[in-house]
């Protein structure tokens, strides 16, 4: 596996593979790998000739506030899972090397409305630094595919509009949430969470199939089941953000005559705030 932390390189390389005609694919990561990430690469692997793995921790998604100049950064021990997984190019650059300093400015992207809601409302910008540093990528990486977990869900459909927006010829792949034994979706930030806090946090994910069993039963008053879960969590110790019932396809609120839908979640517990979600069918 070839580990290049600058851009000029990497487009050496990628243009290679090309010539040959090799399909690319790419995993747009933060670093400190878990099982999640890995399940992302196994998906890429699977369809791709060539795959890359960016880990960059993007400076323009994280508010004032947030966590990221402490953000995990284990470079060494994701180099050599990402060895293990078969996986042919780390690309790790810097934020100088990710936009270019000295330079004109990289193009800022808008995530427009769908970034806006939800995460978008306590994360104000949040998405337009996903949005501008996943564009980038693939702006150096030419991916022919390109993998993100459904367990960031609005960020997935975020991607999935800048795609369709720019008309970028990337087959945007979504994989499904990795969960712990006790149904605690993975995440980098769990590792936050205290002996105490961990014990809760599984109760997200119960909560989250409780509302969709009652809302599969039949039962037509959505409000005060959401408001229900959020007691229920307020109860357990979290500070709930928002407990939602969206359409999947687009994270509007739904109609009756909407079959396929989510439920999303964001909750501070202690100091860490965790996000889950549930996809399902009426």
């Amino acid at each position: 596996m070839q580990t290049l932390d600058s851009v000029e390189p990497l487009q050496t390389v990628i243009a290679r593979w090309k010539s040959q005609g090799h399909k690319m694919g790419l995993v747009p990561t933060m670093g400190d790998l878990h099982e999640g990430h890995l399940s992302l690469v196994r998906l890429a692997r699977e369809k791709a000739d060539r795959l890359v793995v960016s880990v960059f921790v993007n400076p323009l998604q994280f508010g004032p506030d947030e966590d990221f100049t402490r953000y995990p950064r284990q470079l060494e021990s994701d180099a050599a899972l990402l060895e293990k997984a078969q996986v042919d190019l780390l690309f790790a650059p810097s934020v100088d090397a990710m936009y270019a300093k000295g330079r004109p400015a990289v193009q800022q992207v808008s995530a427009g409305e769908i970034g806006d809601i939800l995460c978008g409302l306590s994360r104000p910008g949040h998405f337009d630094g996903v949005a501008t540093a996943v564009n980038r990528l693939f702006a150096v990486v030419q991916p022919d595919l390109a993998a993100f977990g459904q367990k960031d869900y609005q960020q997935l459909l975020v991607i999935r509009r800048l795609v369709a927006e720019q008309g970028l010829a990337i087959d945007i792949l979504g994989g499904s949430i990795a969960r712990e034994a006790d149904g605690l979706a993975m995440s980098t930030r769990n590792r936050y969470l205290d002996e105490k806090a961990r014990a809760v946090a599984p109760r997200l994910f119960e909560e989250l199939r409780a509302a969709a069993a009652l809302i599969r039963s039949g039962t037509q008053e959505h409000a005060r089941i959401l408001q229900r879960s959020i007691e229920n969590l307020t109860t357990a110790g979290f500070r709930p953000n928002y407990f939602e019932l969206r359409r999947a396809v687009d994270l509007t609120v739904p109609s009756k005559k909407d079959r396929e839908l989510v439920l999303l979640a964001a909750a501070h517990l202690g100091e860490t705030r965790l996000i889950d979600n549930l996809l399902f069918s009426l």
